[in-house]
């Protein structure tokens, strides 16, 4: 029921603010599961995806969206559990088994399934490598695959933005329904789980335009952070040794500053007495300048 709230509220917001575009809405089963695959550009993938469809999706989101602490915390772990997403552990190993396990209990009672094969926003907009899981939940499910590519999602919101961007119309495209049946059966072969997903990534790459890489995006964002890390320790090096000169220059201009004057008193010394009188000018240097006493 929260959904449809949510929903009720913001799709005119979205729609005054953003004008989204779909196309191919008619390509997602009106009733029945089905596997809503999408490549992942931003966290607005959430809204923008789901916004045309009369349907509600079940997304299998972060653990981390639920186990948040005070009123933040709060908040999202209510948005996200009532808009209806499913917390999975994304650490690997028995976690990941839990949940495909998951995933295709949705199915099974006859809903729409959001997933992002890719298993993370992608980095820098482009489409990476998808992740086995989906070609699992897909053979084992037997449902419609329904491809959902989001176009200027990451123009909107990209990684690490809080406030949305105004001014640009995001899209989302639903391709027709992938037909894996001739793989049925066979969803412990490895080699048939990764020709699955990479059909379903090729999908995703002809409706969103993205260049395609064959990588996985957790391993760039890895390398990306990694560097961005290094360049900030480089950055701060360079400030402290900056300092340092800087200091030192100081220090070197507080040294000389203190010869010249020692020089400067070291001069005057020489023209007064030791107990600091001016010295009498010689009476014969007088004479010969024509002072008082000159000869005639």
């Amino acid at each position: 029921m929260f959904y449809w709230i949510v929903k009720a509220i913001l799709g005119p917001v979205i729609a005054v603010l953003w004008q989204p575009r779909a196309e191919g809405v008619e390509n997602v089963p009106r009733e029945g599961p089905a596997l809503m695959v999408g490549n992942h550009l931003s966290f607005s993938d959430h809204f923008f995806g789901p916004l045309p469809l009369p349907r509600k999706i079940a997304f299998l989101a972060k653990a981390e969206y639920f186990t948040g602490t005070g009123p933040k915390g709060l908040l999202s772990r209510l948005f996200f559990t009532g808009v209806g997403q499913i917390p999975i552990d994304r650490s690997g190993g028995k976690s990941s088994e839990a949940a495909l396990r998951t995933g295709l209990k949705v199915l099974k009672q006859g809903r729409l399934l959001g997933i992002y094969p890719e298993g993370t926003r992608s980095p820098d907009g482009r489409l990476y490598r998808g992740r086995t899981g989906v070609a699992r939940m897909a053979l084992e499910s037997r449902a419609p695959v329904v491809p959902m590519a989001m176009i200027n999602a990451d123009k909107i919101m990209p990684p690490g933005r809080t406030l949305p961007k105004l001014g640009i119309r995001p899209k989302v495209v639903f391709g027709k329904p992938l037909d894996f049946s001739r793989y049925y059966g066979m969803e412990k072969d490895p080699r048939v789980l990764r020709a699955v997903t990479d059909e379903i990534m090729y999908a995703l790459m002809e409706l969103s335009g993205q260049e395609y890489v064959d990588r996985y995006a957790q391993s760039v964002k890895s390398e990306l952070e990694a560097a961005a890390k290094e360049e900030k320790k480089e950055q701060s090096a360079g400030e402290k040794e900056r300092k340092r000169a800087e200091r030192a220059e100081r220090k070197a201009q507080g040294k000389r500053g203190r010869k010249g004057r020692k020089k400067k008193g070291t001069a005057a010394e020489a023209d007064t007495d030791p107990e600091g009188v001016p010295a009498p000018e010689d009476p014969d240097e007088q004479r010969s300048e024509g002072g008082p006493g000159a000869a005639a």
